[in-house]
């Protein structure tokens, strides 16, 4: 029993040994990277050898842009490190191209111990150099064809270690653009080089655009030198496209740089230049249909890492690069007068020159939403402005009809010495023209007497009559009227007016003003009339309170600087200290029958001529008032 026991043991022991012993094969098996047959195995640690063949030079336009970005997409994306070697096959870019035996030994020397990883052509002559001499150069190593038109590939000569990224030129869609775009177009001239494949291209294309024969007629620049297409060019009849093809070297067989000789061409052509080559756009031609250089390098490193990763070349399938959707640069549109409704359905223009207001969007935001707020305000200013116009007026209104009543109020109490007044040249009349009467009754009246009586009545009745037009010109009712006066004249009128008054008052009314001065302002007489009448009753009101000493009342008028100045001053008892502040103001009065608006008006009124008026107690006694108001230039 316990035998048995011990042989099962040991069979279990031999199991679990070979089943530990298949796990490490397997894992084992896994860890080896795949390789294609022949290919000697390779450290994942070390980079990966990438052979990139250019047809006609590492900084020859277009194919360099090309290589640009499937090395750029190779850098990007691969997993592993890369080590990226460059060759050109330079017979390609010669009318008459030399062996290219030299070449090949070359290639051989370089990768004979160590052959690249992978082998990547750029163009349709690099194309063809690998496909004719793989066997002896890269026998086992896998090829991406890439940048190549489909008819420059020969298919009879793929191997299964061949991968092919091709592009489609469609000569019919690229010329039908120019002609959509152009709609009077009636010639297309071709530019193009000399050499075999310039010469393959040529030949192609005449092929091709029969069917366009009809429409516009076209002139082929194969067979010249690059000078002599530059003169042409510069020449050409009106409702003429140029069409950019290849120039790698021309008839005279200089060799050319795509860019720097497109360059030259849209320098001196009188017409707009087309190409398919997006390569180009965005310097000198005008756009459409183009291959596109993005595309075609994502897809060519697509296809390089799938085989590096160990996918075999014949499995990796890649659809030819066709044109991209058409795009434009506005410059050349607006360089050619060329219209944005004429481009096909989907284009995309690029740039476009911002406008103003795309240039500085947020600037003009602002100065629009200033001026906008600007305009508001100056707006509501204006509106203001009316509004107050409107009070200044209503108030001027108002005012004159205050002053108006301040100034019936004044006369009021002047009643009795107008009266008196009045009642002086009448009388004498009365007595003289009683006198005149009894005279002519005699029988020899003395005619010499009578004239001097008459003459006393016309003196009289003038007298009688300047009183009533100073109380007519004080009483009168007039808009605020605005108009140079002789700020002295206005003044002695009003002195005139109440001079029986203050004579009545048995008080000493004193005018003092310069003799050789004129002083004259602008402003509405009656109304400073007013002012003055106003400050000199109150005078004459404040002094008739104090019962001794000197009662006088004193108009002083002088020059300061540029302005009229009008002092009132009385010997009266003054003005109370706490009462200065709040003379002016509406309805405040120290008299018991007093309104309080008499002093609150003529403060208007002088404000209302860009004075001022201020009120003082003099230092001997008594109070004083002073307008100043602003000289006429």
């Amino acid at each position: 029993m316990s035998g048995r026991k011990l042989i099962a043991s040991s069979k279990s022991r031999a199991a679990a040994i070979a089943l530990l012993c298949l796990g490490l094969a397997w894992l084992s098996g896994r860890a080896q990277p795949s390789h294609a047959a022949g290919q000697p195995e390779v450290n994942p640690r070390e980079p990966r050898r990438v052979l990139l063949l250019h047809s006609f030079g590492r900084d020859f336009l277009p194919w360099s842009e090309y290589a640009r970005s499937i090395k750029t997409n190779l850098e990007q994306r691969s997993p592993w490190p890369l080590d990226v070697q460059e060759h050109t096959l330079l017979t390609a870019r010669f009318t008459a191209p030399g062996p290219e035996r030299p070449f090949v030994e070359y290639l051989r020397s370089v990768y004979q111990g160590r052959p690249p990883d992978i082998v990547m052509s750029v163009g349709g002559p690099a194309a063809g150099f690998v496909q004719r001499h793989r066997a002896e150069l890269f026998p086992n190593a896998p090829m991406v064809l890439t940048t190549v038109e489909e008819r420059l590939i020969d298919r009879a000569s793929l191997t299964e270690k061949d991968t092919v990224v091709s592009v489609r030129h469609d000569f019919v869609t690229a010329f039908r653009n120019v002609l959509q775009v152009l709609p009077d177009t009636r010639t297309i001239a071709l530019v193009i080089g000399a050499s075999k494949l310039e010469k393959f291209w040529l030949e192609e294309l005449k092929k091709e655009v029969g069917s366009l024969e009809d429409r516009v007629s076209f002139v082929w620049y194969g067979d010249l030198s690059f000078d002599e297409i530059l003169k042409r060019a510069s020449a050409l009849p009106p409702q003429t496209a140029l069409f950019w093809g290849l120039m790698s070297v021309d008839a005279a067989g200089v060799i050319h740089d795509g860019e720097s000789a497109l360059h030259r061409l849209r320098a001196v052509a009188n017409a707009p230049i087309f190409c398919f080559e997006e390569t180009f756009f965005g310097r000198d031609i005008v756009g459409g249909p183009m291959h596109s250089i993005p595309e075609l390098g994502q897809k060519t490193a697509d296809a390089a890492l799938r085989i590096l990763g160990g996918e075999p070349p014949a499995d990796v399938k890649i659809e030819p690069v066709a044109y991209a959707a058409p795009k434009y640069d506005w410059r050349e549109l607006q360089r050619w007068g060329i219209s944005e409704s004429n481009l096909p359905q989907g284009s995309e223009v690029l740039f476009r020159e911002p406008g103003i207001w795309e240039k500085y969007r947020w600037q003009m935001a602002l100065i629009a939403a200033v001026i906008l707020i600007q305009a508001g305000l100056i707006s509501g200013l204006l509106d203001e402005r009316r509004r107050r116009r409107l009070a200044e007026v209503e108030s001027r209104q108002r005012l004159a009809e205050l002053a108006h009543v301040n100034r019936y109020s004044a006369v009021g109490e002047l009643t009795a010495s107008i009266a008196h007044e009045l009642n002086q040249p009448l009388g004498s009349i009365l007595t003289n023209t009683e006198t005149a009467e009894l005279m002519l009754k005699g029988s020899a009246p003395d005619l010499e007497e009578i004239r001097e009586i008459l003459a006393d009545i016309r003196r009289d009745d003038q007298r009688a009559g300047e009183v009533i037009r100073r109380l007519r010109s004080v009483l009168k009712k007039a808009p605020f009227e605005i108009r140079d006066i002789e700020l002295k004249e206005t003044v002695r009128e009003v002195m005139g007016f109440v001079g029986d008054v203050a004579g009545g008052r048995k008080i000493e009314l004193s005018f003092y003003g310069p003799a050789d001065t004129d002083l004259h302002v602008k402003g509405d007489p009656i109304q400073l009339q007013q002012v003055v009448l106003n400050l000199i009753l109150n005078a004459l009101d404040a002094v008739s309170e104090a019962q001794t000493g000197k009662r006088e009342v004193s108009v002083i008028m002088a020059r300061a600087g540029h302005f009229a100045e009008i002092r009132v001053g009385d010997t009266g008892p003054g003005i109370a200290v706490a009462d200065l502040k709040a003379i002016f103001d509406p309805f405040f009065t120290t008299k018991p029958e007093g309104m309080g608006m008499g002093l609150a008006i003529a403060r208007t009124i002088v404000e209302a001529h860009h004075g001022t008026i201020i009120a003082e107690n003099q230092p001997y006694g008594g109070a004083l008032f002073t307008v100043r108001l602003p000289l006429a230039s």
